[in-house]
């Protein structure tokens, strides 16, 4: 195994290198980080408080909700302080441990969506059966697997990274350690590492898109012979999850299935997947799902007037 470590940090070029323009995005992060834990938190406590959401599908949403907090919390926090720090600086190890964490509660999510996925298939396409096969202990198994998966995926990833040398360069020109800039700092040729990296996400990520993509065509041909208030109300549950997906593989794609290359847009769009994604999560599924917004209701009513009935 090649472990020549002569890197002790690595050094980070961030977002941009004027001083103004890291000052005003240290406030729009903060504050979108900020949203992102109140946003998230809020779907996990209205779900975890409310008897109307005990169906498997809001018992999946605060799962996700939860993975989503945990995800933004290994870079945003990073992210933040170093937009006032002179000098962006991250040890060795937690430059391994960023893109491990990273890639674990990621990979975990990608599962959460194949579940929910699943879920919405079983309710739409099976709806006498629904109770039967989506019971709590299977929901619990189903939770547990896409942890596991998580963790084997991210694994297999960080593994491979130690097998490289890092003995000279250690400027990174992003603003966290994400896989492929910093395998591109390695002292030997990461051609077949990099290759198996991107095999690895790769495949992840086509077996989670073919199950998504097979559910909804499913669910799409079934919906023909329902009502048209029963059809409404199916293509709205269904189209907050499609759209989350959409968010969610997009910018994945352009970042891990190309050639690897270094585009000044990588950071964007690295930073729409780190932040943006979250945030945008918890708006689409309150705003698009009306027992979830009068649940929430129901929770500021007891929060704000305890002694109100």
């Amino acid at each position: 195994m090649a472990n020549t470590y002569n890197v002790t940090e690595f050094i980070f070029l961030g977002l941009s290198p004027s001083q103004e323009v890291q000052r005003v995005c240290f406030m729009i992060f903060l504050l979108l980080y900020m949203a992102i834990m109140l946003g998230n938190f809020l779907i996990v406590l209205t779900v975890m408080t409310s008897r109307s959401l005990r169906s498997p599908m809001y018992f999946f949403l605060s799962h996700l909700s939860f993975v989503e907090i945990c995800y933004s919390s290994t870079i945003a926090p990073k992210l933040i302080s170093d937009l006032l720090a002179e000098r962006k600086t991250i040890s060795w190890w937690d430059c391994m441990t960023q893109p491990f964490f990273m890639h674990f509660f990621g990979a975990i999510e990608m599962f959460m969506l194949t579940v929910m996925a699943y879920d919405h298939y079983v309710a739409i396409c099976k709806p006498l059966n629904y109770t039967t096969i989506m019971r709590q202990q299977v929901c619990m198994v189903l939770v547990g697997m896409a942890w596991v998966g998580g963790f084997v995926h991210s694994l297999a990833q960080i593994l491979l990274i130690f097998q490289l040398p890092f003995c000279g360069p250690n400027v990174i020109d992003h603003y966290f350690c994400d896989v492929l800039p910093v395998i591109q700092l390695a002292c030997s040729d990461t051609f077949f590492i990099g290759l198996l990296i991107v095999a690895n996400g790769g495949t992840l990520s086509v077996i989670s898109f073919v199950v998504l993509l097979v559910s909804y065509v499913v669910i799409l041909r079934h919906l023909r012979t329902r009502s048209s208030e029963g059809r409404r109300k199916a293509l709205s549950t269904c189209g907050s999850h499609i759209t989350v997906v959409v968010l969610f593989f997009a910018p994945c794609v352009f970042i891990y299935l190309r050639p690897s290359t270094t585009l000044p847009a990588d950071k964007m769009v690295a930073v729409f997947y780190t932040v943006i994604t979250p945030l945008l999560n918890p708006v689409i599924y309150s705003l698009r799902n009306a027992e979830v917004k009068k649940a929430m209701k129901k929770l500021w009513i007891r929060m704000v007037k305890p002694d109100e009935k």
